[in-house]
């Protein structure tokens, strides 16, 4: 099993349409998959089709001990992905267990070994670097960075760099970066280029070969509740997220030999 943390603590730059859709094409690639949605605005989980306001538990129930993990993981309409949504409630979460002893591993001990059963976990993170994403860090091997083609790209990469570095040294040792995702790019403008070179310089083979392209198709999936794969699957959008898919799949292989 693959636990891969999307994680990036400047908003906008593609971590959950990254999520969703990756774990989609893992999904349709004949992989089973589940996508845990760690941001309290619960956009991953309205990206695969869940109803967030009548859930019966989120992952906020499941952190704070109300409820066993079979509670809250529901199937999404895509065989092979499954979910553990968030809500609102989840915003709370951090201010609650300010005083809990072992408060940065509430996640990975109530979760035990549910997670066992798949090939990938998929977690959405917040983009803030609080107790939410150290929860997160604290159960995950790996991180995978969307980083957008624009201006302020690597600004804050500098800030999540030096918390998984802490993280890794007192709370997780096997913890790794093993990807970076460049996200919305256009290959009409300069810029997108030169933030493209200056990634592959910086982060040199852990950036990902595949570059998601900006996609009006990509934007629009989300309100229809379905990843781009299953909304528009001829899109650029569905042709990048396949793609990219195929070469985490690689990875494995790679690191094999």
């Amino acid at each position: 099993m693959r636990s891969i943390a999307l994680l990036n603590q400047k908003g906008g730059v593609g971590k959950t349409t990254t999520t969703a859709n990756l774990g989609a094409c893992l999904a349709t690639l004949g992989k089973k998959v589940i996508a845990i949605d760690m941001d309290p605005q619960a956009n991953l989980s309205v990206h695969l089709g869940i109803d967030v306001y009548n859930l019966k538990n989120s992952v906020y129930n499941l952190i704070v001990d109300e409820c066993k993990p079979s509670d809250v993981i529901l199937k999404t309409n895509i065989q092979g992905l499954d979910v553990i949504p968030s809500n609102i409630e989840l915003s709370g979460a951090e201010i609650e267990l300010v005083g809990v002893v072992g408060r940065e591993t509430l996640l990975k001990e109530n979760l035990g070994n549910a997670l066992n059963k798949y090939d990938y976990v998929l977690v959405d993170c917040a983009p803030s670097l609080g107790l939410l994403t150290l929860n997160v860090l604290t159960l995950v091997r790996e991180i995978f960075i969307p980083v957008q083609t624009e201006f302020f790209a690597l600004r804050g990469v500098g800030k999540l760099l030096d918390t998984y570095e802490v993280v890794r040294k007192r709370l997780n040792n096997n913890l790794e970066i093993s990807g970076i995702i460049l996200c919305m790019y256009t290959s009409r403008t300069r810029l997108g280029n030169e933030v493209v070179e200056k990634v592959k310089e910086h982060f040199k083979d852990k950036t990902f070969k595949t570059i998601i392209r900006k996609n009006i198709k990509l934007s629009e999936s989300p309100s229809h509740g379905k990843p781009v794969i299953h909304y528009a699957p001829g899109s650029h959008g569905s042709a990048d997220y396949m793609a990219l898919a195929k070469e985490v799949i690689q990875q494995e292989k790679t690191k094999k030999h």
